[in-house]
């Protein structure tokens, strides 16, 4: 792994710890012998600690956006730190609901700052042949942070938990006071000397870093543009279309919803399998598929990777929706294949999610927009993947009550299927791609025949 990369990928290993924080936790808040609260938590209120993260992302993320092209992308990753450690004190601290709800949107404030400057941050540090792999480490270090969480806080109290966390966010924030700005940041500002010595030190050869500076001066003046000057390319716009759709879909799939409420789900399973037990494998899943990830997204590209990953979340969600539909409703003891049916399925969402759609999210993004719309575009795109998080995460217990969960698995899985024919016909392949020669292959789809466009929109 790339020590240089290193640094703010630390950031988001106590992101993801925050991702999976719900899971083991709001089982404990709900228990009247582990709550730290005044009562036990309700359903309701339990839903909103988990969707209080993503609504505050989808209020942060035009802030994010403006700061990133005023101050640049480390000082954005710096930022993430003060409101991530002000919630890991406040779980420590907290004694009523609201408390623990205000500290998740303080989460949300965090991962706007995360989710957005870090894989603009490394789609720019990185060459384009390796942009991939990079930028899929953001997934990886997320997964480990998902793995600690599913594996310790099952059997840690609510307070020490929380503990470990805090000090795992200082200590894993301290690197990021030694990261080096961004090239593309540092020409826009016109530092090219600056911008001159973090491309040679990244890639370790003043000549490729010349050859990038010759490429990247050539959108200075580009760079200067407005938000609404960006918006008067139609390329930009089609873009943004196709970025919004795919943020949206991508959500609706249903695996955060799954995700957020994985113990609780694996309980209501009603099988002898150890609740705790299988959300570590789980975990230990999620993690291994973002690894393979980071090796085969620059070998096969990212559209196959994206249409195996869904072709498997639609059959994961399909096996989960008939064990519920095949589930005895009279208490009675579930045996044989359909006691392990659950697991199995979910292992199969988690792995197939995270091993495509959840590792690729972040850099196709990145990768679709350049130059002066990439902040812009990313945070956009972003804001509505939040969005979708918060609506999915939030009605999801209420979804699940109203038309049941076989049901709402099986819709789920409709998703899947519809996101692959979206993959399959709008998204440009951005594999090995400089991002000027992703934007011309944008460019000439959008002159293509009103057949193939129409498909796109």
């Amino acid at each position: 792994m790339n020590k240089k990369k290193l640094p703010m990928n630390l950031s988001t290993f106590t992101s993801g710890m925050n991702i999976a924080w719900p899971s083991p936790m709001l089982v404990k808040l709900g228990d009247g012998t582990q709550t730290i609260l005044s009562h036990p938590l309700t359903i309701e209120e339990g839903s909103w600690i988990v969707s209080a993260e993503s609504l505050g992302c989808v209020i942060y993320n035009p802030l994010v956006a403006l700061l990133l092209d005023y101050i640049g992308r480390k000082y954005c990753v710096l930022l993430g730190v003060l409101p991530k450690m002000a919630a890991a004190l406040l779980y420590v601290f907290a004694t009523e609901v609201w408390m623990v709800i205000f500290a998740r949107a303080l989460q949300g404030l965090s991962d706007s700052f995360v989710f957005i400057s870090i894989p603009v941050y490394i789609s720019e540090i990185s060459s384009k042949d390796k942009r991939g792999a990079f930028c899929t480490y953001f997934q990886i270090f997320s997964s480990l942070g998902i793995v600690f969480t599913l594996s310790a806080g099952p059997f840690m109290s609510y307070l020490l938990f929380n503990i470990a966390y805090a000090v795992i966010v200082g200590i894993t924030s301290l690197p990021l006071l030694f990261l080096p700005e961004s090239p593309y940041f540092l020409l826009n500002k016109g530092e090219e000397s600056d911008a001159m010595n973090v491309l040679t030190f990244l890639h370790g050869s003043e000549l490729l870093a010349k050859q990038e500076i010759k490429e990247c001066t050539i959108k200075t003046n580009e760079e200067k543009l407005s938000m609404f000057a960006v918006l008067k390319s139609s390329t930009v716009r089609k873009t943004l279309a196709i970025s919004i759709t795919f943020c949206f879909g991508a959500q609706l799939v249903g695996y955060n919803a799954v995700a957020y409420y994985l113990q609780t789900i694996l309980i209501s399973t009603n099988t002898s399998v150890m609740p705790e037990i299988a959300s570590v494998v789980i975990g230990v899943i999620q993690f291994i598929s973002s690894l393979c990830t980071m090796f085969l997204t620059d070998r096969f590209g990212r559209k196959i990777i994206l249409i195996f990953s869904l072709i498997g979340m639609c059959i994961g969600l399909i096996g989960l929706g008939l064990f519920f539909r095949l589930m005895p409703s009279d208490g009675e003891t579930i045996i044989g294949f359909l006691n392990y049916l659950p697991l199995i399925s979910l292992i199969i969402v988690v792995y197939c999610f995270n091993a495509g759609l959840g590792s690729l999210i972040c850099v196709i993004l990145a990768e679709l927009f350049d130059g002066p719309a990439r902040a812009f575009g990313v945070s956009i795109s972003l804001a509505v993947n939040t969005m979708m998080i918060f609506v999915t995460s939030k009605f999801f217990p209420m979804v699940l009550e109203s038309i049941g969960p076989a049901v709402t698995y099986w819709c789920f899985a409709g998703v899947a299927i519809l996101m692959c024919l979206f993959v399959t016909f709008c998204i440009p392949e951005t594999k090995g791609k400089s991002f000027a020669e992703i934007q011309r292959e944008l460019e000439w789809k959008k002159n293509e025949t009103l057949d193939i466009d129409s498909k796109c929109f």
